[in-house]
């Protein structure tokens, strides 16, 4: 019975793929935003709501974290380590010499690659003195002098380099880094605070804790540390975030072969029968180099929630994604590089990240999160 439960959902999928585009192409207005929506896909109490955009875009330059720091080219290090750094030569790598002490809120990245750096917020950075998250998107230029990144601590409990390191990297054995659930990404994207990203982590840490509580010892084992990224990587934990993530990153990637063609760029997310969530990118390329971060963001925000809700349905779906103008924006802008700007509605919050880079001039990623 459940073979044929998965099946079916699949085959839905599938006509989906097929039949909207269709559907749009024969005279059916097209949603205000620019994005449409298919059928969703269910695991447990959450849903994700494939988005299909009218256009895509040439992401191929863009480098991302993972990339970078797994490459050695991106160097992401505490302030104190990075002060006096000089190029001696074009093309030849950073040298980094210590000047002052770390900070909680800040580290300094630099990009010695020849390609430029995307940065998500809520990416999380493992090592140095703590685990940190990074608190915005942005854009960091090929061959960069050292920038300051603004980041939150996600680990309370330590002051001191990790292995005696100060730079940070990909914890070994995995396949890349953690991106925070869309809870504790909200407080260091829109509370831009750095007691309510140690309270949302606390929380979701205690919420994993109960999860885990039949398995001998789990509980304890995820309360004897502070670190979000570890309490993620431990095993009961990963059991419990995977019956989630796995069938959707399974149905979700069917979906994106489906429909690369169509431009499947990002997902509207629901836990609960609520939506709490949407990311959008300029391409399925890029997306597809995310998604495996993203879908275990959105699965461990499910297993933390506790509350039973409804079942979201794609109408308030699509009209989450089509509401995007908001009554309020403020824009920071890094002239030829990149804008963000931050959008408040009733109820919700965009954020927007828009290349200035030669050639571009297209939001390269959109974020839009429930209040």
């Amino acid at each position: 019975m459940r073979l044929v439960v998965v099946v079916t959902g699949i085959v839905l999928l599938v006509v989906a793929a097929v039949v909207l585009p269709s559907l749009l192409q024969a005279g059916e207005a097209a949603p205000a935003s620019g994005y449409s929506l298919l059928s969703p896909i269910r695991s447990g109490n959450l849903t994700v709501f494939p988005v299909v955009a009218s256009k895509s875009y040439d992401t191929a330059e863009f480098l991302t974290l993972d990339d970078g720091l797994r490459s050695g080219e991106v160097i992401v290090t505490e302030a104190g380590q990075a002060r006096g750094l000089i190029r001696r030569r074009p093309g030849e790598p950073a040298v980094i010499h210590p000047i002052r002490d770390a900070e909680v809120n800040r580290l300094v990245l630099v990009n010695n690659s020849k390609r430029p750096l995307l940065l998500l917020a809520g990416e999380i950075v493992t090592g140095g003195k703590q685990d940190r998250v990074i608190g915005k998107d942005r854009i960091v230029p090929a061959e960069s002098d050292p920038v300051d990144l603004s980041v939150f601590c996600v680990e309370p409990g330590r002051w001191v380099a990790a292995n005696g390191k100060a730079n940070f990297g990909i914890v070994p054995g995995t396949s890349g880094g953690v991106l925070a659930s869309p809870v504790v990404r909200s407080k260091a994207m829109a509370a831009k605070d750095q007691q309510q990203v140690w309270d949302s982590v606390r929380s979701s840490q205690q919420a994993m804790a109960e999860s885990v509580a039949v398995a001998p010892g789990a509980a304890s084992e995820v309360n004897a540390t502070t670190s979000y990224a570890r309490v993620m990587d431990n095993k009961e934990v990963q059991k419990q975030v995977n019956a989630v993530a796995e069938p959707v990153q399974r149905n979700y990637e069917s979906v994106i072969r489906q429909l690369r063609d169509k431009n499947a760029v990002g997902v509207v997310v629901a836990v609960n029968g609520e939506i709490v969530w949407a990311d959008i990118f300029a391409s399925t390329q890029l997306l597809q180099k995310y998604w495996p971060k993203l879908v275990r963001s959105y699965a461990t925000e499910a297993v933390v929630t506790r509350a039973k809700g409804g079942e979201a349905i794609l109408k308030d779906a699509q009209r989450f994604l089509d509401d995007l103008q908001g009554r309020h924006e403020t824009a920071e802008t890094e002239p030829g590089l990149y804008r963000q700007t931050e959008i408040t509605g009733d109820g919700y919050k965009v954020f927007e990240l828009t290349s200035l880079l030669p050639k571009t001039g297209f939001a390269v990623h959109v974020a839009k999160m429930a209040d």
